[in-house]
């Protein structure tokens, strides 16, 4: 019998809760709201790191395993990958929790990759020096 994974050790960068205005027909929570859950996940790390502004460039690897429900408990745990000169790749993980429940299942992960900006909306350099969060 499979192991079941386990959610990050480390805190979340966000966890919100799934609202009826975030349903599609069906029910289910829209696809999109959860991917900008992600992304705000992983904006506020990039932007933390690059000690400003940041935007996403790329998106990669984003494969739904299961579906979020109304009253959900959702997690969002970002961990920065790998720093280039003005970029951050930064790995996602969704995981959802009935509010009455103790455990949780991973929804879905994915790759971003952020840029760094200066106040003219140019790439700048990240610098690898800072603490990363």
């Amino acid at each position: 019998m499979d192991t079941p994974e386990q959610p990050p050790q480390t805190s979340p960068a966000i966890r919100t809760i799934a609202m009826p205005a975030d349903t599609n027909p069906a029910g289910d929570i829209f696809g999109g709201w959860l991917m900008s859950q992600m992304d705000l996940a992983a904006g506020s790390v990039a932007a933390l790191r690059a000690r400003g502004r940041s935007a996403t460039i790329a998106v990669e690897g984003m494969k739904f395993l299961r579906p979020v429900k109304i009253g959900d408990e959702v997690s969002l745990f970002a961990d920065i990958v790998h720093i280039g000169r003005t970029s951050m790749q930064i790995q996602v993980q969704a995981w959802r929790r009935e509010r009455h429940q103790e455990t949780g299942e991973k929804v879905t992960e994915a790759m971003f990759t952020f840029v760094a900006l200066d106040d003219e909306g140019r790439a700048r350099p990240v610098d690898k020096a800072t603490v990363s969060a």
